[in-house]
C-alpha cells in the first residue's frame, strides 16, 4: 500500500525550511504553508435530504487534512440544476449551509482555512441528477459522455442552450452560493472555471458556438466568466476570491482552437480584478502535463495574484516550483486521498499511501476516512 516519496532530499529539518512547507499570504488568505488540497469530489452528502454536508463522517474527513495550508472543497453547486453527480454537497440552501458550518469551523479549530469551489456542471449532467431540470449550456451541442445515476449510467443528453435572461440568472446563482459560503464561516470561494463545465464551456469554442455577446470573440465568450467573477467580487471582496482553470484539458469532451488567446486575455483580466488566485490544472486533468495550447509560465508571470499549480505533483517537483518561484504553491489531489496526514508525509520524506480509485466515489467511511496515518502506523 505505501510507495517511497522520490525526494532528493532527505534530512526532516532541511526540508522544513522549504518555501513549500513555510506560512504565506492568498489573497486576504493568511495560510499556515503552501500545501494545498484541491478540490475532490467523493459523493458523501446527504442526497435523500437535499445534498446536505455535514455529517460525522464528512467533518472527520476535512479534520483529518487540516494539515495542509490551504483546503479547497469539494465542488458545490449553486443550484439544483448545476448538480451533475450523486451525491454531491450544495450551497445554495440554509440547510446545505447549516451542514458546511461543522466543517468549515474543525478545519478552522485544526489550524487550516478552507475555501468553498462553488459550481455549475453545465451540460455534463442528466435529469436524474437534477431533479428532472434539461442540462443548459452556452450552445445546444451533446458533449460526448456519460453520467452516473440512480438508474445506472446514461447517456448526458443535448443540452438546451441558455437565454442571456437565463445566463443572467446563473451569475446570480454564483453569488448566491459565494455569500452562503461566507455565512458558512468559509475563508473565501473558488470559482470552478475548468474541466469541462459550465464556465469553461462558455470559455471554448468546441462547446460554444452563440453568436450573442457570449459567443464568438474571445472577449464574448471570457464574459460569462467574467460577469461571475464580478459578481462574486463584489459579494465577498477580490482578496477572498479564486478561479480553477484548465487552458487545454480535453475532460468532458471540450476543446478550444486557440487556448492561449481565449485564456490569456481571461488571466490578464482576473490580474487587473486582483483576486487571491488562479488555480491552474497544468495539461490534461489527471493526465498528461505535456499538452500543448497554453504558456503557464507566462501566466505565472502575468497574474500578480497567487498561482496555485496542480496536476501529476509529487513532493520533489512541489518543492522545485515553489523554491524556484514557477508556482507560489501546490495542490495535490489523489494524494491527499490517501495520506490525510500529506503534508507532514512531505517533510519527513516518508511513504505514502497509495489511493483505492475503487472507494473514491463510494459511500461510507471506507477509502473515505480509514487511511492510516503516521501516528497511526507508529501506535
Amino acid at each position: 500500500m505505501n510507495a517511497p516519496l522520490p525526494h532528493a532530499v532527505s534530512n526532516g529539518a532541511e526540508i522544513d525550511h522549504r518555501k513549500l512547507f513555510q506560512p504565506a499570504r492568498i489573497g486576504a488568505i493568511e495560510v499556515a504553508n503552501r500545501v494545498v488540497m484541491a478540490p475532490l469530489t467523493r459523493s458523501r452528502a446527504d442526497e435523500a435530504a437535499g445534498d446536505i454536508p455535514g455529517s460525522a463522517m464528512n467533518i472527520e474527513y476535512y479534520r483529518q487534512r487540516s494539515n495542509a495550508g490551504l483546503i479547497i472543497s469539494e465542488g458545490t453547486q449553486v443550484s439544483p440544476a448545476g448538480k451533475g453527480y450523486m451525491a454531491t454537497p450544495g450551497i445554495y440552501s440554509d440547510a446545505q449551509v447549516e451542514g458546511w458550518k461543522p466543517i468549515v469551523k474543525a478545519v478552522h479549530e485544526a489550524g487550516s482555512k478552507i475555501v468553498a469551489q462553488i459550481w455549475h456542471v453545465g451540460r455534463i449532467t442528466h435529469p436524474d441528477l437534477t431533479g428532472g431540470a434539461h442540462p443548459v449550456a452556452p450552445s445546444a451541442i451533446q458533449p460526448r459522455t456519460i453520467a452516473y445515476t440512480r438508474n445506472g449510467k446514461v447517456d448526458v443528453p443535448q443540452p438546451r442552450a441558455l437565454s442571456v435572461e437565463d445566463i443572467a440568472s446563473v451569475v446570480d446563482e454564483f453569488r448566491h452560493g459565494a455569500a452562503n459560503a461566507i455565512r458558512a464561516g468559509f475563508d473565501g470561494v473558488e470559482i470552478h472555471g475548468a474541466n469541462g463545465y459550465l464556465i469553461d464551456q462558455f470559455l471554448r469554442d468546441g462547446a460554444n458556438k452563440r453568436t450573442d455577446s457570449y459567443g464568438g470573440s474571445v472577449e464574448n465568450r471570457a464574459r460569462f466568466a467574467l460577469e461571475v467573477v464580478d459578481a462574486v467580487i463584489a459579494e465577498v471582496g477580490a482578496g477572498r476570491v479564486g478561479i480553477r482553470l484548465s487552458p487545454v484539458t480535453p475532460a468532458n469532451d471540450l476543446s478550444d482552437n486557440d487556448p492561449q488567446a481565449v485564456f490569456g486575455y481571461l488571466v490578464e483580466e482576473l490580474n487587473k480584478r486582483g483576486i487571491a488566485f488562479i488555480h491552474f490544472v497544468e495539461g490534461a486533468t489527471g493526465g498528461s502535463r505535456e499538452l500543448p495550447g497554453f504558456d503557464y509560465a507566462w501566466a505565472r508571470r502575468t497574474f500578480k495574484g497567487t498561482y496555485i499549480a496542480n496536476n501529476g505533483y509529487d513532493g520533489a517537483m512541489a518543492i522545485a516550483a515553489v523554491e524556484s518561484g514557477r508556482a507560489d504553491a501546490v495542490s495535490f489531489g489523489r494524494m491527499f486521498i490517501a495520506n490525510p496526514d500529506l503534508v507532514q508525509r512531505l517533510k519527513r520524506n516518508a511513504p505514502l499511501n497509495t489511493p483505492n480509485p475503487q472507494t473514491f466515489y463510494a459511500p461510507g467511511p471506507v477509502g473515505y476516512i480509514d487511511y492510516p496515518t503516521l501516528e497511526s502506523v507508529a501506535a
